[in-house]
């Protein structure tokens, strides 16, 4: 089976070592999206929620899927205090995404991301029909 990688520059650009997508057959995987390089980076982990959440569905749209197409998904944040904090903001932004057709989700406290001013990172798998 073929395997298609892209980068979706205007999306989310990826780092010169990987491809933010790789398509095999129906299915997506998408490497992690944060906020980074926008508004979001550096602001409340809500705030970063959302735009990764938008880049995330925005990537499955451009390989001709919808939200509810993500099958699963790992959520990885650097303070699971301040997640838990805001549990009825990223109910909220889940809801408004998925509108009810949840991907499964492992969410992982880390140390760090990649650059500062991130706390959020989300990694996803999509099937596509």
């Amino acid at each position: 089976m073929d395997k298609i990688r892209n980068n979706y520059p205007d999306i989310a650009p990826s780092g010169p070592t990987y491809s933010r997508g790789v398509r095999v057959g129906n299915l997506l995987f998408i490497a992690g999206c944060t906020a980074r390089g926008t508004d979001a980076q550096g602001q409340a982990m809500m705030a970063q929620l959302r735009v990764t959440l938008d880049r995330i569905t925005r990537i499955v749209a451009a390989e001709g899927g919808a939200p509810a197409d993500i099958v699963k998904i790992t959520t990885f944040v650097t303070d699971i205090a301040d997640w838990n904090a805001h549990r009825d903001e990223q109910e909220a932004l889940f809801a408004e995404y998925f509108q009810g057709d949840y991907p499964a989700n492992t969410l992982v406290e880390i140390t760090a991301l990649a650059e500062d001013g991130l706390d959020v990172e989300i990694e996803a798998i999509a099937e596509l029909g």
